[in-house]
């Protein structure tokens, strides 16, 4: 079975997917904690790691069941067709966000528009545009899966 792409409105991702998956349907909403600070304190939340999307995982006539989801807004479209992801690239968000570390690879005299080849991981051998260098964090364009992956670069020497 395919996994499709489901919109959702803005801060629904989450309450959708329980809700979908309550009902029987394999769903997954990748999830990120962030630590966000107010003026009197920092509180750890959690968020989805693709605003506005999760992923089914559904036969085909069967897609009209996520519309009973509070929060659907219907499926991302490619080529006038719902867009599939495949299983490889569902399971290289999994492991990723399961502490997959990007290894092998050196931060020096790297460069916005710079082409890097990711060495080892569920990532390897996979091409990716640097599209921002910062002093921890290296952001990464990765065309191949219309993806902009942030990488904590402060344990890489």
């Amino acid at each position: 079975m395919p996994w499709y792409v489901v919109r959702t409105k803005p801060q629904h991702e989450i309450k959708s997917a329980k809700f979908l998956e309550r009902s029987g349907i394999d769903v997954y909403c990748p999830v990120v904690t962030e630590v966000r600070q107010w003026s009197d304190r920092k509180k750890k939340v959690t968020v989805p790691l693709f605003k506005s999307y999760v992923f089914v995982n559904i036969q085909a006539k069967e897609r009209n069941i996520v519309f009973d989801a509070p929060g659907v807004v219907g499926y991302l479209k490619w080529l006038q067709k719902p867009a599939i992801a495949k299983d490889e690239e569902i399971e290289a968000i999994r492991s990723w966000l399961n502490n997959d570390r990007l290894a092998d690879f050196e931060v020096s005299n790297l460069k916005e528009g710079d082409e890097v080849q990711i060495k080892s991981g569920k990532l390897a051998n996979k091409k990716a545009i640097i599209k921002e260098v910062g002093n921890k964090k290296l952001k990464l364009i990765l065309n191949n899966l219309g993806w902009t992956l942030t990488a904590n670069v402060q344990d890489v020497v």
